[in-house]
């Protein structure tokens, strides 16, 4: 006799959140990791009971996979052109909304999406908030090609700024390297703490090689975090996002 798992109850709570947000007709932007799975099963129980027209893009395969085998439709971002709502989740949160992503190893796609969104809502758990980024490793998306070399001009980046000691590993699948969606390569950034996310990165994009960090400036509008007895907090921020935080480009 099977056994299913039932699902975290403060992720469940923060996903339930997000999707009541959804509006017949949107355009929606669908996250990945084990919280955004919860959404989109959620998603799909309102969409058979209400009937919803929406039209989805996925910031995965693997979220494109679990969305389509639950009967949502998944288009192509430029099919759609431009997104009302993402809803995604994350490895960190500070208190500014600023966030690391990429644990899954789809901030590339995810951050694409979130960027063609008019708002990005953020939905985890308690133990996603932090004082300050840099606990969890900052995953930092780079080709194959010349890999020795961005490992290196990365190193370099980190020396410039006082992070010398800081171990940069190669993510791996087993004993082979993790590949991505797009077919690149994964470093994570053992950083402990960032002291000043922005610099950081963008340090990281003026890289050649380096295709996308997992640093997501002034991108969340809002945090859904749900707590184990089923109710949630709802931390916001502005809703106008500042541009030049949210690749961290220019000066």
């Amino acid at each position: 006799m099977s056994h299913s798992i039932e699902p975290d109850p403060a992720k469940q709570a923060a996903a339930r959140a997000a999707v009541s947000m959804v509006q017949d007709g949107m355009r929606l932007g669908l996250g990945t990791g084990s919280t955004a799975n919860i959404m989109v099963r959620e998603l799909a129980q309102r969409i058979r009971a209400e009937g919803l027209s929406l039209r989805c893009a996925a910031t995965s395969d693997a979220t494109a996979a679990l969305a389509e085998s639950l009967g949502i439709r998944i288009e192509k971002l430029d099919e759609i052109g431009w997104l009302d709502l993402t809803i995604d989740g994350a490895d960190e949160i500070d208190p500014d909304l600023h966030l690391i992503k990429g644990g899954g190893g789809a901030h590339l796609r995810e951050k694409i999406v979130a960027a063609a969104s008019d708002r990005m809502v953020v939905i985890a758990d308690p133990g996603k908030i932090v004082d300050q980024l840099g606990a969890f490793p900052l995953p930092v998306e780079v080709l194959q090609f010349g890999f020795e070399t961005t490992h290196r001009l990365i190193r370099r980046a980190l020396d410039k700024q006082d992070m010398a000691e800081v171990e940069v590993l190669h993510r791996l699948k087993g004993s082979d390297p993790w590949v991505t969606d797009e077919g690149n390569w994964i470093l994570d950034l053992h950083l402990g703490a960032i002291e000043d996310p922005l610099t950081l990165a963008r340090s990281l994009s003026a890289i050649p090689g380096v295709v996308e960090h997992g640093l997501f400036l002034g991108m969340c509008c809002k945090a859904i975090i749900g707590k184990p007895d089923g109710t949630v907090v709802e931390l916001d921020r502005e809703a106008d996002i500042d541009a030049d935080m949210l690749i961290g480009e220019g000066e």
